[in-house]
């Protein structure tokens, strides 16, 4: 029998497996059950200490702390997984094509990505909301364009060194087009690299996204989001921390478990970093 490739486990995979994956459940739980319903307004029990009222207090409109902050989690992978997923998709297709072709193509693809990469995503979300209104669609459409250069840039950089091999060069040789070598020979390669930047980018879109929602220009009222939760809390820090407390650390938490997780992903998929650990 042959033994299964097995993923080598390290500390930084292992603690942002277990951080992810508690946001994910958290974020599915949320779709089936809250404590409270999220949108209750009970004005009696407004800014309710936490323990007093709901595990986590209320917010000053006596909604349920813990019950926003489970559907703020839906909401930000809600606008952060499309967002990456869909710059991942043009990024990685302006990558591949700019180190299959090199060139004029490869010139026009990274001077269009630095262009692009010079707009954040708070200024790319203010025009596109100007366009197609505030809100998820705009967030989602604004993080994604700040992901194409990234996506674009790394996917270049890591198929340029595929497409020096020699079995690429055999490829090339026996007059295979690269369109398919790019699918079935530089794709599978650079996988990896790729599978670890979606972790990055998506830590970076659930702060951004956190960010635009604060600005009022992501997930709209009475939706929950942690930006927004934080928005509302700043008015009230001296008398109720709590409501800034809790989506912070929450944000904090998302970020630093997607961070470790994409350093695990790294170390685990570099075959040049493994066996460090073990002779050091």
């Amino acid at each position: 029998m042959t033994k299964r490739a097995r993923l080598p486990l390290n500390a930084a995979l292992v603690a942002g497996g277990i951080l992810t994956a508690l946001l994910v459940v958290t974020a599915l739980v949320s779709l089936a059950w809250t404590p409270e319903v999220p949108t209750r307004v009970r004005v009696a029990l407004r800014l309710k200490a936490p323990g007093e009222v709901g595990f986590l207090g209320t917010d000053h409109f006596g909604r349920d702390v813990a019950s926003l902050l489970m559907v703020g989690a839906w909401n930000s992978l809600a606008i952060a997984w499309p967002a990456v997923l869909l710059g991942a998709a043009i990024g990685t297709a302006i990558g591949c094509a700019a180190a299959a072709w090199k060139g004029l193509a490869d010139e026009i693809a990274m001077r269009v990505s630095d262009v692009v990469f010079a707009f954040p995503a708070v200024l790319s979300a203010i025009m596109i909301g100007a366009l197609v209104g505030s809100g998820p669609l705009a967030a989602i459409l604004a993080i994604a364009v700040f992901n194409v250069p990234v996506f674009a840039r790394v996917t270049r950089g890591v198929a340029l060194q595929v497409w020096t091999l020699d079995y690429i060069a055999a490829a090339r040789a026996i007059g295979k087009h690269p369109l398919r070598i790019t699918w079935e020979d530089v794709m599978p390669n650079i996988a990896g690299a790729l599978i670890v930047q979606v972790t990055i980018q998506l830590a970076l879109a659930i702060l951004t996204e956190a960010g635009l929602s604060y600005l009022g220009l992501g997930v709209r009222p009475p939706n929950p989001s942690w930006g927004r939760m934080l928005s509302d809390a700043q008015t009230y820090l001296s008398q109720a921390p709590h409501l800034a407390i809790a989506p912070g650390i929450a944000i904090a938490l998302s970020v630093l478990g997607l961070n470790l997780l994409g350093d695990g992903l790294r170390d685990a998929l570099d075959p040049t970093l493994k066996g460090r650990g073990a002779g050091a």
